[in-house]
């Protein structure tokens, strides 16, 4: 990629940067060792600038205004910028965009001396590749912070805004540079062509077997249907059918996909939150059989009023064949619904009919939009918002806890393949109608005929959405409390976790405090006669001051500390004690939680971890690996509150070494104190 974005006028096209960056994103994940990144970056981006300073050389017969890629414009960009800079534009094009794929090219052609434009050549390739490797490690470790300092709710928001964030930018250079790739591949493509046709061997090959190159010939056609048309909506149907085979293949015979799929959706459960669980419903009702009648009926009643009635059958042979068949293929394969989803749906999983419905009948709506609208602005709107709609539906699906993934895929390939089918029917009846209608829309009656059909279809999901109740698995509302004879019989009666979390579900620390207390003021007050703070909520000032204190090695008693999680939530209250350092770089922590059990004498149980910090990560604090020797510090303190009235020490986890969030090891026995507060 860095070579590419490096190669003359083409790279102006290829975005290596941000690729770039994104390979350094990953190294601060673990996947790659930066020198390594740096150690292909740097040669690829080098290579690249050599290749397009010999091309310059060969002087200015290769542009002209008709060329698609090398045109004068872009040339009398790069000549200005070198004439400003002079030879260190070779190193300073390099940072900048457009100019970085053009300066190469201009130094050749200005006869630059080769040993002075290897020197600044090979200094500029490995700078801009330590940079940008190096950007993006950085920028993975600020998303590593992030990843430690928020609670799953607020993590989940950050992934959704990237992904609509690059889901945006990919929209935007479509929309500005697609049009001028189709016509450098076209472009490129009728090169090819010409060149291979005018090379003689190839002539007298040609020659020798006229009937299967005339049949070849014949498959390129654009004047009719049985032409370049029908080839490739061929060549898309048989390639969905191949990878829609290799998805039934995989659930029947491949370990690594079952394994993919649990493991996805046990991380969704992890990320679980009730007013996302009622969004995601809400999204996916768009796939429901119900609105998938309701929008079939409007969009047909729009095509009849816009005089389009050539769509209408293969329009309802999508709809009707891809649901019928998902059917049948849920009968075949029979297979079971993923644990633990969010509502119970009485059909086998695979493939998921709701990622069927939703490429056959809003594929088929951007198909016929894409056909029948004027602009590339408005193709590339509706394109784009007709896919999100429709990934929007099969992350519902997931997010749900109703499908696996290889479910979702499955059926996104299934009712791809009756979508080009329907797609190669409509394109039969449009070549035999021969016409090309565009002002569909002009007279004042069909504009007010389609607004209110769209508003009907608009009002009535609405309706749907809001008075749709599946049944539930968990519970939507508050939760029901528990009464229960003792605190550890509660765990195994419940399946409750003895752990801590990570923010992505992995087993961390075990609980070591189950306390037993009548309400939360009772807790709190506990823990300040014991000579603990409460925690300040995690915010733009706490963040700042806990930052500068960590720096300036000073106090700050109540600072806020990293969330951790159990049972899927966020520890409900944060608890910290000063070392005899008084620096905020060490301190002792508790995270406990409320849960929903109480006894019979009115009580409640809150659960806990405590741990001791004794320096600094990168990124976060560094936890002392004895963990067992912080649980009987805690215990200590809290004897010494004066309201404690009895305690148990119970063997509660196996012994284990483990590591946290960050990756600090710690070990522990394994035993947890059980307390009972006055």
């Amino acid at each position: 990629v860095s070579f590419l974005e490096s190669f003359a006028f083409v790279g102006a096209f290829i975005p290596g940067a941000l690729f770039v960056v994104l390979m350094g994103a990953l190294a601060a994940k673990g996947f790659y060792l930066p020198v390594i990144l740096i150690g292909f970056a740097a040669p690829g981006a080098i290579l690249g600038d050599i290749l397009s300073y010999y091309l310059g050389r060969r002087g200015t017969k290769l542009f002209g205004e008709e060329n698609k890629i090398l045109k004068l414009s872009h040339l009398e960009q790069g000549e200005n910028f070198f004439k400003k800079h002079g030879n260190k534009s070779v190193f300073l094009g390099r940072f900048i965009g457009l100019v970085r794929a053009i300066i190469p090219f201009v130094a050749g052609l200005f006869k630059m001396e080769k040993k002075k434009f290897f020197f600044w050549d090979i200094l500029s390739g490995l700078a801009w590749a330590i940079v940008y490797i190096y950007l993006g490690f950085f920028f993975g470790q600020a998303w590593k912070i992030i990843e430690i300092w928020t609670n799953r709710i607020g993590y989940f928001l950050v992934i959704l805004s990237l992904f609509f964030f690059l889901f945006w930018l990919l929209k935007r250079f479509i929309l500005r540079q697609g049009r001028q790739i189709a016509a450098i591949s076209k472009s490129l493509w009728s090169s090819i062509k010409q060149g291979v046709a005018s090379n003689q061997d190839m002539e007298k090959f040609v020659s020798k077997h006229p009937k299967v190159f005339g049949f070849l010939k014949r498959r390129f056609q654009r004047q009719e249907f049985s032409g370049l048309t029908l080839t490739f909506l061929s060549l898309a149907f048989v390639y969905l059918f191949f990878l829609f085979s290799g998805v039934i293949i995989d659930i029947l015979s491949s370990d690594f996909v079952l394994s993919i799929d649990q493991n996805i959706v046990h991380l969704f459960i992890a990320f679980r939150h009730p007013w996302a669980v009622r969004f995601f419903l809400w999204v996916t009702v768009l796939g429901r059989w119900e609105t998938t009648i309701l929008f079939t009926a409007i969009f047909s009643l729009l095509l009849l009023l816009w005089r389009k009635r050539e769509y209408l059958i293969p329009f309802w042979i999508s709809i009707s064949g891809s649901a019928a068949s998902g059917f049948l293929a849920k009968l075949i394969f029979h297979r079971p619904r993923p644990e633990d989803p969010v509502y119970i749906e009485p059909s086998y999983s695979f493939p998921s009919g709701h990622s069927i419905v939703a490429v056959a009948l809003y594929g088929y709506m951007i198909y016929f939009f894409w056909r029948n609208v004027n602009t590339w602005k408005n193709k590339i709107n509706v394109l784009f918002g007709g896919l999100l709609v429709i990934l929007a539906i099969g992350f519902s699906r997931l997010y749900l806890g109703v499908h696996f993934l290889s479910d979702v895929w499955g059926g996104y390939l299934l009712g791809g393949l009756w979508l080009v089918a329907s797609i190669g029917l409509s394109e039969k009846l449009l070549f035999r109608k021969k016409e090309r209608i565009y002002t569909w829309l002009s007279p004042l009656w069909l504009r007010t005929g389609t607004a209110v059909l769209v508003l009907t279809g608009a009002v009535s999901y609405v309706v749907f959405a809001r008075a749709y109740k599946p049944p539930f698995n968990i519970s939507m509302e508050e939760p029901v409390q528990i009464v229960a004879q003792g605190p550890i019989e509660v765990f195994s009666a419940n399946g409750l976790p003895r752990n801590t979390e990570t923010l992505t579900g992995n087993v961390q620390e075990p609980l070591n405090f189950l306390i037993v207390a009548r309400d939360d003021d009772e807790l709190l007050e506990t823990f300040k006669k014991a000579g603990w703070y409460s925690a300040d909520p995690i915010n733009f000032t706490s963040m700042n001051k806990i930052i500068r204190a960590v720096i300036f090695n000073q106090s700050y008693v109540s600072g806020p500390i990293s969330p951790y999680f159990w049972n899927t939530e966020v520890n409900d209250f944060g608890f910290e004690k000063p070392t005899e350092t008084n620096s905020a770089r060490q301190r002792h922590h508790a995270r406990f939680w409320r849960t929903d059990i109480s006894f019979n004498d009115g009580t409640r149980l809150y659960v806990g971890s405590a741990s001791l910090d004794v320096g600094m990560n990168l990124v976060t604090h560094r936890i002392s690996p004895d963990i067992d020797t912080e649980r009987e510090f805690l215990l200590s303190n809290l004897m010494k509150s004066g309201l404690v009235t009895r305690y148990e020490r119970k063997q509660f986890t196996k012994p284990l070494i483990g590591q946290d969030y960050t990756g600090d090891q710690y070990f522990t026995d394994g035993k947890s104190y059980v307390i009972y507060l006055k």
